[in-house]
């Protein structure tokens, strides 16, 4: 028992209360009452239950990680005056870390739904979904199980299929609809993109923000005729007349192009209700003054709607890495 004891301590019997003080001296034993002590934080830096050093974490602990990854930001708003919504957007990111070492692979799409009533956000989303759900089969499952990159057909034929199953499907379950795609597929810092319509993507870099994707509508193809000025297309009445979309015809002719992305640049993708209402340095200058590109998306959005609103607004983000 004294063994017990002596590992043990007092018994709870014998202990003094927490409030009590003992205390000895020449006139003997006494026991005093404390005062009461407030409760109380542990301060920054004291000694922990196990003796160690405690201190707050960080805001973001994971903080130091988002530069070295592909990172993306999106966004969609009926806008000020339409009743609904024809924009879609759509965005799917693999990224790993194993012994596989496997790059980051992305699908981003936006599509601009045209149509009475209902029909163009149907065809805006059966495509995104048929093109998404086909490069998600032809491209990301085939590389996670194993195959290499060498062996897979070239990444723009396998988005040009996807858009004319696109095209097919709308022209068959949406007949009186169309809408505009612009889709990136990125693998590592190569951009792969399909496009029709007058949706756009964009390169923006330290020093400047191209148009990679040209306009498939009627005053865009008069500018190249040298038949109207870009400030006079401004002002066309049928500025938002487009002689290519997925959904018009059978047969469809796509644009393609692929991209190498420079370090700490930025793909911009976004339909017609951004670029119409938001100026290009305007744009830029949200761009590389957000914290995150999903701020920028939102900053976007605000000020396009800021400036009328007119008509749906999306935009996807994607923020490539420093190195």
């Amino acid at each position: 028992m004294e063994f017990l004891r002596r590992i043990l301590g007092r018994p709870a019997a014998e202990q003094a209360p927490a409030n009590e003080v003992t205390t000895t001296g020449s006139e003997g034993t006494t026991k005093e009452k404390k005062p009461p002590q407030p409760a109380s934080l542990p301060d920054t830096g004291t000694l922990g239950p196990m003796g160690g050093v405690t201190r707050p974490l960080p805001p973001e602990p994971l903080a130091f990680l988002k530069e070295g990854r592909l990172s993306f930001g999106i966004s969609s708003h009926v806008g000020m005056v339409r009743g609904n919504n024809q924009d879609a957007a759509m965005a799917f990111l693999f990224a790993s870390t194993s012994a596989n070492d496997l790059p980051d692979i992305g699908v981003f799409i936006i599509a601009d739904g045209m149509g009475g009533h209902f029909d163009g956000e149907k065809a805006s989303a059966l495509a995104s979904k048929i093109v998404t759900d086909h490069i998600i089969n032809q491209v990301y499952l085939p590389i996670l199980k194993g195959k290499d990159f060498a062996d897979l057909p070239p990444i723009n034929e396998i988005m040009m299929e996807a858009a004319q199953k696109a095209n097919d499907a709308i022209i068959e379950q949406v007949p009186n609809a169309g809408t505009t795609l612009t889709a990136a597929v990125l693998i590592g810092d190569l951009a792969h993109i399909v496009h029709v319509g007058d949706s756009r993507c964009y390169l923006i870099t330290n020093d400047n923000m191209d148009q990679l994707t040209r306009d498939h509508s009627l005053v865009q193809r008069l500018i190249e005729l040298e038949q109207l000025t870009p400030e006079e297309a401004e002002s066309h009445p049928q500025k938002n007349i487009l002689y290519r979309a997925i959904g018009q015809n059978d047969v469809l002719e796509f644009d393609t192009m692929t991209r190498r992305l420079p370090p700490d640049s930025y793909l911009l993708l976004c339909s017609d209700g951004l670029w119409g209402l938001v100026e290009d340095k305007d744009i830029k200058k949200i761009v590389k003054s957000s914290p995150s590109p999903q701020a920028a998306c939102d900053q976007l959005v605000a000020l396009a709607n800021a400036n009328g609103g007119v008509d749906n607004i999306s935009v996807i983000l994607l923020k490539v890495p420093s190195k």
